[in-house]
């Protein structure tokens, strides 16, 4: 057994996209994961599939493990010879205990590395407008523990001296402690006019901005129903929120965005949905497969050159064609004169990036309105290759049949049921933290519905929050297993979808 290591990582205040690379590296090599409730459960997907979960998260009032216990699970695990990454929100050693889990490696002569990561004191007020330091207001902050009981006897916190201090004050995990805060502040000093910003859930959809000043935040926190966590920032700073925030200005703000794409396309979608100020919550529903039996399209491939036209209906379509193209060993140039057909600009690029010119692609991506473009560019008895899905709609083979061709449907790949973690779904769903479910295809709708067969009401899971559909298609799948389809592209494309939901949430806006 080989020895066994620790890395203290800080996994940022939240935005996935704020972890270390050296802090995705840890992740993605762990035998054993460590976390707790700040850190953002998305960056858990980044594991291996044998990588082993442990949640010790902590919250204001309750303890899923200790603190001494936490300690005991990392010796436990690095002394079986495992690589253990603790993922902490924030900074392992701002307020993070990380300093007394590495006490305790040490103690026990296990490895650790320590990874830093960006603290929410600086992270969360950039994410609502509010730089820390400014020249025009101050050149100095002091980030200060809001758990210390400002009313104790004896209190590591001066607070004299930070009422009287110019500079920007940060108060990490206090708004419990908030009246006390405030109370101290104002009681040694620090005027009343003071301007005052509490957010929570910093850097994710959930953020909530609240503001005042040091006489009125108390009750402007209590009228805003805000809770933990939370970080507090006092200082003249916050008047420039106003002016500088930016986050809560992007049109997909504040919407998570489940995505049921096979994990292979799903980052397409996800980029743009984040790029644009939304959260992708990643679930493919699908996982592509290679056929049971690769025989009729290593065939087909083969003989492509004697086909007369090569119909590719989908990327994954390309891909699977290519890679046994590849497996084989047959040149490219072996396709011959062969014409090309693309269906959507996605697999049009696909094929570009192979080197080849696709010689038609249809306006429209339905079956029907191929048809209609193609009628001219065929001529009866012509032989098509079609390598596509095996649970492909078959309107378009009876109508090419119909027209006098000589079909070969062959499938290039199988969607299969993902393996993702339902009960986590559902979780999300009846605690309405997923905002709109994004469908691409009939067989993410169906597999999705697949997930949720064992759950009775299905409506009362999904109320409230909207369904959307790449296209008309997708959309009848989903009317036809009882969902109402609230969003749908005008263009059936990834972008389209896009488009209609940043139409969607600003009608809700008003905008």
């Amino acid at each position: 057994m080989g020895q066994g290591k620790v890395y203290l990582i800080g996994a940022g205040p939240g935005d996935i996209k704020l972890i270390t690379v050296k802090g995705l590296e840890c992740i993605k090599k762990a035998d054993i994961i460590v976390y707790d409730r700040l850190a953002n459960a998305r960056l858990l997907s980044y594991k291996r599939e044998d990588a082993e979960l442990i949640f010790v998260g902590k919250g204001p009032d309750k303890h899923t493990l200790t603190q001494d216990e936490i300690n005991q699970v990392l010796v436990r695990e690095a002394e079986k010879g495992k690589v253990v990454a603790r993922l902490k929100g924030g900074d392992p050693y701002v307020f993070g205990r990380g300093g007394e889990e590495a006490e305790v490696l040490k103690s026990r002569n296990i490895p650790f590395e320590i990874v830093p990561g960006i603290t929410s004191a600086i992270a969360v007020p950039a994410y609502a407008g509010i730089p820390v330091t400014h020249r025009d207001f101050t050149s100095t902050f002091t980030v200060i523990t809001g758990h210390e009981d400002p009313t104790k006897e004896e209190t590591n916190i001066n607070w004299p001296r930070l009422a009287s201090d110019p500079g920007t004050l940060i108060f990490l995990m206090g708004v419990g402690n908030l009246p006390k805060i405030v109370e101290k502040l104002t009681s040694n000093g620090k005027a009343g006019d003071t301007p005052v910003a509490l957010i929570r859930w910093g850097t994710r959809p959930e953020q909530q901005v609240v503001t005042g000043v040091l006489d009125n935040i108390v009750a402007e926190v209590e009228k805003a129903g805000l809770t933990s966590p939370a970080i507090i920032i006092v200082g003249q700073v916050v008047t420039l929120r106003d002016t500088l925030k930016w986050f809560e200005n992007k049109p997909l703000f504040g919407q998570r965005v489940l995505v049921t794409r096979a994990r292979e396309q799903a980052s397409i979608l996800a980029e743009k949905i984040e790029e644009l100020g939304g959260e992708a919550w990643e679930f493919p529903t699908i996982a592509i497969r290679p056929p049971e039996d690769l025989t009729p399209l290593d065939q087909a491939i083969r003989e492509t050159s004697t086909y007369d036209w090569l119909i590719f209906t989908s990327v994954n379509g390309v891909k699977a064609y290519f890679n046994r193209l590849k497996h084989l060993k047959i040149d490219i140039r072996s396709l011959g004169n062969v014409n090309i057909c693309a269906i959507g600009p996605k697999t049009q690029e696909a094929l570009e990036e192979k080197g080849l010119v696709v010689d038609y692609v249809p306006e429209e991506f339905k079956a029907e309105a191929i048809i209609s473009g193609l009628k001219d560019k065929l001529v009866p008895g012509q032989r098509i290759l079609l390598p596509r899905a095996d649970l492909a709609r078959p309107i378009l083979v009876e109508s090419l049949k119909k027209m006098g061709m000589v079909v070969e449907e062959i499938i290039a790949y199988r969607t299969v049921l993902g393996s993702e973690d339902k009960e986590l779904l559902v979780k999300k769903l009846i605690n309405k933290e997923i905002s709109v479910v994004t469908f691409t295809s009939s067989s993410t709708v169906k597999n999705f519905m697949t997930l949720l067969e064992d759950y009775q009401d299905k409506t009362e899971i999904l109320q409230d929050i909207k369904i959307a559909c790449i296209g008309p298609i997708t959309a009848n799948t989903a009317t036809s297993l009882g969902l109402k389809v609230d969003v749908m592209a005008q263009e059936y494309t990834i972008d389209g979808l896009v488009e209609a939901l940043i139409n969607s949430f600003n009608a809700e806006r008003g905008m």
